[in-house]
């Protein structure tokens, strides 16, 4: 059989080419490591981290600890190998990370179905490729790829992404639904301040502690943009001419137009996440939930994706790429890891594992296995498959993604416990 290529070998592109070779099929697996390395790598290793060696919550009542739960049930070499060399961490996952890569680094260069071909790839080899090279992909592979989509917009570097809001934590009692000036459909969910509210909640947004810039991070990325805090910052009544602009809006409950309104658009088709309009932000992620959540609507708002800005790369996924990560009309090259818009250690390595197992089933000549929305799997593929999804930015995994139960269960942790059990019980079903 003819071998397929995997490109790079972070957690994405381990995962697929372990995939691939457990089921038989020859990997040539392509890696620049050692010979050139990004910014953000220190080590020769396989699937190095490099942020953190968290690999975050490991409770299935989590969505990520289902994830993880579902890729140990596929079996995930990054999961057998994370669960090998796990350090103390609370109800989280965290890994000695040294002893993490060599352990990937040694099972890939030790399984006989796979061959390891160390140097930069600028060019695509032909055949099945699976392309898994990050969000620091390098320039030359960045302008290869650019020529698979010559009449698209392939690569965004965002500045800037505005929080993402679960709509089932929003407390509608407090907000309504309508467009300004009532024009077109009601599709924005309001959030109204009255002045004290406002004047309270401008004060500790301009004192509110900012992230860091990283190494690697281009710090002149802010400057084209607008973060909402530095809005704040040229005075009191700037966002209230900006993006928190009542004028057009009545509140139905008072018959008055509010001091200010804070404004969510939907995120998705299902309507189960809304983004924080005109709020992108730099602030740091505890900030952001302790500020925002003194916008009265947003008291108990759950964040399935905080603000960020940073330079970043990654693909117009929902108009590319289907759910088996492939590229839409060239079956023959696949995508995975952040370069597809999946935010998160575990969540590259699931879109790496579904991936390969689509691959594989396919060199096989048999059906694929649709992971259904239900599964944790199957939800971050179809989000970012999902044409509806109009202003795309990278994504971690988070229950919003996956449809809500059918029947009431009491209690938050009670009801994501029935979600992760509907979840495995919907892949036990599936031919792996």
């Amino acid at each position: 059989m003819e071998a397929v290529t995997v490109i790079g070998a972070g957690l994405a592109g381990s995962e697929a080419a372990w995939q691939l070779a457990r089921r038989g099929i020859p990997v040539i697996l392509r890696e620049m490591k050692p010979d050139k390395k990004t910014p953000a790598h220190h080590s020769e290793y396989f699937g190095e981290l490099v942020c953190s060696n968290s690999l975050r919550s490991d409770q299935p009542e989590n969505a990520v600890g289902l994830l993880k739960e579902e890729l140990r049930r596929c079996g995930s070499l990054i999961l057998e190998c994370a669960d090998a060399h796990r350090v103390p961490a609370g109800g989280a996952l965290a890994v000695d990370r040294y002893a993490f890569a060599i352990s990937i680094t040694e099972r890939i260069q030790n399984h006989p179905n796979i061959r390891v071909e160390p140097g930069e790839v600028t060019a695509l080899p032909e055949g099945q490729v699976i392309i898994a090279t990050g969000p620091l992909t390098s320039p030359g592979l960045a302008d290869t790829i650019a020529g698979l989509f010559p009449d698209s917009r392939y690569l965004n570097f965002y500045d800037a992404a505005a929080p993402l809001i679960a709509f089932d934590s929003i407390d509608m009692d407090s907000a309504w639904f309508a467009s300004r000036y009532d024009r077109g459909t009601p599709d924005y969910i309001n959030c109204p301040l009255s002045e004290a509210e406002y004047a309270l909640f401008w004060t500790e947004l301009c004192s509110a502690r900012e992230a860091p810039v990283h190494g690697f991070e281009d710090a002149d990325v802010f400057e084209g943009c607008m973060p909402v805090e530095v809005m704040a910052r040229r005075g009191m009544d700037t966002l209230r001419y900006g993006p928190l602009k009542p004028v057009g809006l009545r509140n139905p409950r008072t018959g008055k137009t509010p001091y200010a309104v804070v404004q969510l658009r939907k995120d998705n088709a299902q309507g189960s996440i809304y983004n924080m309009v005109g709020f992108q932000t730099h602030l740091k992620w505890p900030e952001q939930r302790r500020v925002f959540s003194m916008i009265p609507a947003l008291k108990n708002a759950e964040y399935v994706r905080f603000g960020v800005m940073h330079r970043n790369t990654f693909l117009d996924s929902p108009r590319l790429l289907d759910r088996y990560y492939r590229v839409r009309g060239q079956e023959r090259t696949a995508f995975a890891g952040q370069i597809t818009g999946v935010e998160g250690y575990v969540e590259s390595a699931a879109s790496g594992c579904l991936a390969a197992i689509e691959l594989a089933r396919r060199l096989e000549g048999k059906p694929p296995v649709n992971f259904p929305r239900e599964t944790a799997i199957g939800a971050l593929a179809l989000y970012i498959s999902d044409p509806s999804v109009v202003d795309f930015q990278p994504m971690n995994i988070n229950f919003g993604l996956i449809p809500p139960l059918d029947f009431r269960v009491k209690g938050k942790r009670n009801k994501n416990a029935a979600l992760a059990q509907r979840a495995l019980d919907a892949l036990a079903a599936l031919e792996l």
